[in-house]
């Protein structure tokens, strides 16, 4: 049985990128309101992140859900891992965790 070749495109791109959101659309112009939300948490607290629009792919949109066995764009991952979609990640920084959880994963954030 051979790898699944957006599985292994989706891992190639968590392991080059410490912060990779998997959105509809781009940060610049995202296409849900879900995507909005995280990348304008991200913004705010000043984090770089790279991002793949699943829009662009059918096989991307239904592979990174399999991937991470999580059924719903966007997904965030940070040096690796899995951290969660749009509800989750709103409630981490409403609860003021997202930004030590990544401190403690060593990314950059804006003072």
């Amino acid at each position: 049985m051979s790898a699944n070749p957006t599985h292994t495109a989706i891992q190639s791109t968590i392991d080059t990128n410490p912060v990779v959101l998997f959105m509809k659309g781009t940060p610049q112009f995202p296409q849900c309101g879900f995507s909005s939300m995280v990348v304008q948490i991200l913004d705010h607290l000043g984090v770089e992140f790279s991002s793949e629009n699943v829009l662009d792919s059918d096989d991307l949109r239904q592979g990174i859900k399999e991937f991470s066995d999580w059924p719903t764009i966007p997904q965030l991952y940070v040096k690796g891992e899995f951290v969660g979609g749009c509800d989750i990640i709103r409630e981490m920084f409403e609860k003021g965790e997202l930004r030590p959880f990544l401190q403690e994963k060593g990314v950059a954030l804006a003072a």
